[in-house]
């Protein structure tokens, strides 16, 4: 299925390699180069054909981690191949980056040359790969000045059960359950406030330190908002289509146990309102922005980022916030305003003037202004848990779920 594993950077240069089949010369990646030159790094397409070759694609914080294939295999199981790649290293090392893959590139090739066999999907799951490969801790480090192997001889237990998520005799002197739930904003509107476009992308994340092997189920007050899911192997399906109930048996520490989109057809409420006025005469231009936190359940908006490029002409910009501090960057043309914290009611705003270059034509210019935020315990979709329950085991764990919202790629028209 898949010939070949390649981790380039956003330059293009080799990180690592892996092969598991016979070794391909480096020139299969030329059809790559020759894309990657004619764009940036992010328009990459994720598939590129080269011949007798596929080169499948995924592009991570400044990283590509690329599959070539020789024979007809689905694109998008490839694709999801690449990105558990991407989530194992980013368990192992804390972050997926150019810098910490060639800093244990050891330990890199020995988790790629695990997850595949002769090609095929063998072992995805962090726990039983970290039974067979150790992490780079530091106990690590002092088996390896002391010529021990970093890689066990036997199995893991897990790997010939029904749950090989999961490794067996697990113990802990304090059992505890965490749920997160994510949310990413994807919007467009116009100038008045109006949605062209609006997107949530969810994930719920479960972090268990639980002993023995319990039995979990995860309950929602609105199940049905639920409607495009993706789950965890441990999710048993047949439970979810006939209740709306999430049964599952958990793997040990961090998980992703499900992604779940919300589209267009959905009304969402998003949780800020921009109105931007933005105009220019012959030499000078006036800006004047107002924000407004609107459905938020009362939660304060932190790490405010609104970010506006302005053009080539421009030279100097004088603008006063109510809140926050604005800066204008002279190289890149691009206004950034900053906030901490956002009220959860009354207006913000930043009003002033941009003064553009003497004798230059008069300015026609429309830029799309960019949103970064965060809202800690809300979420736009109304997904809500019920109750987690927990069986199979006699004691009583510490429960607890958090909601966060972020924005994804929230762009507001002028």
């Amino acid at each position: 299925m898949i010939h070949s594993i390649y981790v380039l950077n956003s330059s293009g240069d080799l990180v690592m390699e892996k092969h598991y089949r016979s070794p391909l010369n480096r020139g299969v990646l030329d059809p790559f180069f020759e894309v990657h030159a004619k764009c940036t790094p992010d328009q990459v397409p994720s598939t590129i054909y080269g011949g007798k070759m596929h080169l499948i694609n995924v592009y991570h914080k400044n990283v590509f981690v690329i599959a070539v294939v020789k024979s007809d295999v689905p694109t998008l199981f490839v694709i999801e191949f690449l990105h558990r790649i991407i989530a194992v290293f980013t368990d192992y090392f804390g972050s997926c980056t150019e810098q910490k893959i060639t800093q244990h590139v050891v330990i890199a090739s020995q988790v790629l040359e695990e997850m595949l066999d002769n090609g095929f999907p063998l072992a995805t799951e962090p726990n039983i790969l970290k039974e067979m490969i150790r992490p780079p801790t530091w106990t690590a480090v002092f088996d390896s000045v002391t010529g021990q192997k970093g890689v066990r001889e036997k199995l893991p237990s897990g790997t010939i059960s029904n749950t090989q998520w999961r490794r067996a005799g697990v113990k802990y002197s304090s059992n505890e359950c965490f749920v997160d739930i994510e949310e990413h904003v994807d919007c467009i509107t116009d100038k008045f406030g109006h949605i062209i476009y609006s997107e949530i992308r969810g994930v719920i994340v479960c972090r268990t330190k639980l002993s023995g092997m319990p039995d979990l189920c995860l309950s929602f007050v609105n199940p049905r908002i639920l409607d495009d899911v993706s789950f965890h192997p441990c999710v048993r399906l047949q439970e979810w289509n006939t209740s709306r109930v999430l049964s599952f048996i958990p793997p040990d520490g961090q998980f992703q146990l499900c992604q779940y989109l919300i589209g267009p057809e959905t009304q969402i409420n998003l949780p800020l309102n921009v109105r931007p006025t933005l105009t220019f005469d012959e030499e000078r231009g006036r800006l004047d922005i107002e924000i407004a936190p609107n459905h938020t359940g009362g939660k304060v908006i932190e790490d405010f980022v609104l970010t506006i490029p302005m053009p080539k002409q421009v030279n100097s910009c004088n603008l006063t916030p109510t809140l926050g501090n604005v800066t204008f960057d002279q190289v890149t043309k691009t206004i950034r305003w900053d906030i901490k914290k956002i009220p959860s009611t009354g207006l913000q705003n930043i009003r002033g003037s941009i003064s553009t270059a003497p004798g230059s034509a008069k300015v026609n210019h429309n830029p799309p202004i960019s949103v970064s935020l965060k809202i800690p315990g809300h979420v736009p979709s109304g997904v809500k848990v019920n109750r987690l329950d927990i069986t199979c085991e006699k004691y009583k764990p510490f429960k607890g779920v958090k909601y966060t919202t972020h924005a994804g790629r929230y762009q507001i028209r002028t």
